[in-house]
């Protein structure tokens, strides 16, 4: 801007020095033309009265620089100083003699092509008709110009030089205070009043930008806590795949390092699947994959972003379905397992009836099959109200109310119950603690104790024992069952309380039971909110204890 100031400055000077010369020529040639008509006006009246006084003979003696003619009052030239009289043409044509004949003065001035002259005309009418003329000649105003040529380039190129020293710290004066301007605080700025309404202009401007940037980061700092905080992963692709933007979740679900926007989001993972659902979202396509890693298993969900009718990126939602996946191998599981359990009693039951139905079954045999039947019955009966009993504790939907009870009567109760069965075991039952009131529902209660003391039973060994304390520690309740029996291997603890698993399912038909006594038992601690605890050493037998928050 500094250079645009400085070339208009000088640009100005020249100019104005250009016009001022041509309106000072154009004044001095019309000045000096006036003064050159005043003097031929007072030599052409001096002239007449001599001829008036003299005649022809005052014309032929005179001496003057100017020329003299003598024109008669038809144009024809009576007498020239410069030139043979008979010889030139009619003047009754030229202006100044018809100017003069008609209003007894005249004047006019000719430009001769060839010398670059100027002639200048003062016609007189005489008393007796008669015309005189005056004409002097002058150098016309280009021919001027040209001789003042020389001295006229020196003063433009002076007056260019003097232009441009003054041009240049004018410029920068002139520039100064725009450049010392602080844009971030219009309002303090003091400059040329001409400039206000841009400052206000300004003003405005930075009010408006700082209050959407203020709005822009705030929903940025809402947009970030929100994604943030969601559990599920989130990711911000253009159409390069090159990553935008993402959330920690995405990157812990991925098992991916830290990664900065703009690098390619392929570089989080190389997975056919994740790979896959990003190129079909970039392509327009809405797609779902699952994505299996060492960690877990994770749903991917992309959505192509459009712009104008085109896809200008995607959005990439990964949620965590371990649980899910891990519920739904357990439902699988699990109806396999009932589907097993249910079958096999039927399946006796079904083939007792119809070995009885065809007469295949001897009289004195038929209560023994009856019995058969009762019994595969009665163990049907009791697996399905087991499966009810648990999906009841699965849903918090148990019809029952809760009181308080004592853990240690309630033990003695369940002990009283399963002597009998531990006898034929040759296990031996012991209760020993202290009363340890709950709040509970006692079937659920009366139910988890038994499971756990009739497994103690049924995996111990003739000789063995199943002891139960009741007691509080650091003012908790707390029930502890402890066994001589078969114990658990390390391998299996963690699956011991899934319904329907066991550790040795040879031994497991031996012993009966439905596989779903510890499930019951872990549902039932949760119901009432304790907690459960596994000890087990293979061979040496096994203590679970329920401890009451």
């Amino acid at each position: 801007m500094t250079r645009k100031i400085f070339r208009t400055s000088l640009l100005v000077g020249l100019a104005a020095l250009a016009l001022s010369a041509g309106l000072f020529s154009w004044a001095l040639v019309r000045h000096f033309t006036a003064k050159v008509y005043e003097e031929l006006m007072v030599e052409v009246r001096l002239a007449a009265q001599g001829v008036r006084l003299g005649g022809r003979d005052y014309l032929e003696a005179v001496s003057s620089p100017a020329r003299l003619t003598w024109i008669g009052g038809d144009g024809t030239v009576l007498f020239d100083t410069a030139a043979q009289a008979e010889g030139m043409d009619n003047h009754l044509d030229r202006p100044e003699i018809r100017d003069a004949l008609s209003r007894g003065l005249g004047r006019d001035s000719r430009l001769s092509d060839t010398l670059s002259e100027r002639t200048l005309y003062a016609a007189l009418a005489l008393e007796d008709g008669t015309v005189l003329r005056v004409a002097s000649r002058q150098k016309s105003a280009a021919a001027l110009l040209a001789a003042l040529a020389p001295e006229a380039a020196l003063i433009v190129a002076a007056t260019a030089l003097l232009s441009a020293l003054l041009a240049g710290p004018l410029a920068r004066r002139i520039i100064r205070p725009i450049l010392e301007l602080d844009l971030s605080r219009p309002d303090q700025c003091r400059c040329y009043e001409e400039l206000a309404p841009l400052l206000c202009r300004l003003r405005s401007q930075q009010e408006t930008i700082r209050a959407q940037t203020d709005e822009l980061r705030q929903r940025r700092e809402e947009f970030t806590a929100i994604t943030e905080n969601m559990s599920e992963g989130f990711l911000l692709i253009d159409r390069r795949m090159d990553l935008l933007s993402c959330n920690a979740s995405a990157l812990r679900l991925l098992g991916a390092p830290e990664a900065a926007p703009g690098e390619s989001v392929l570089r989080l993972s190389r997975a056919e699947s994740f790979c896959r659902v990003v190129e079909e979202a970039l392509s327009g396509r809405h797609s779902e994959a699952l994505l299996e890693g060492e960690g877990g298993c994770c749903q991917l969900l992309a959505s192509p972003v459009s712009h104008q009718g085109r896809p200008a990126g995607a959005v990439v939602a990964i949620l965590d379905v371990t649980e899910r996946q891990r519920r739904e191998a357990l439902r699988r599981e699990f109806t396999a397992n009932v589907s097993h359990e249910l079958k096999t009693p039927l399946t006796s039951i079904s083939g007792f009836a119809e070995l009885m139905k065809g007469g295949l079954v001897p009289q004195e045999t038929v209560p023994e099959f009856a019995s058969d039947i009762y019994r595969e019955a009665q163990r049907l009966i009791a697996l399905v109200e087991d499966i009810i009993h648990l999906s009841q504790l699965d849903e918090n939907a148990l019809p029952m109310a809760w009181e308080p009870l004592d853990l240690f009567a309630l033990a003695e109760e369940v002990l009283a119950r399963l002597a009998p069965a531990a006898a034929r075991a040759q296990v031996t039952l012991s209760l020993e603690g202290e009363p340890a009131e709950v709040e509970g529902v006692r079937h659920v209660l009366e139910e988890m104790i038994g499971n756990l003391v009739d497994n103690g039973v049924k995996y111990n060994r003739p000789g063995g024992s199943v002891a139960v304390a009741v007691g509080r520690r650091e003012g908790l309740a707390r029930l502890t069952v402890r066994d001589t029996g078969i114990g658990i291997p390390p391998a299996h603890q963690q699956r011991v309380f899934e319904r329907f698993y066991r550790v040795d399912k040879s031994h497991s038909r031996e012993v009966g039971g439905t596989g779903l006594g510890l499930s019951i038992v872990k549902h039932a601690a949760a119901y009432h909110g304790a907690a459960l605890e596994l000890e087990s050493r293979e061979g040496e037998g096994t203590a679970v204890t329920v401890q009451w928050r």
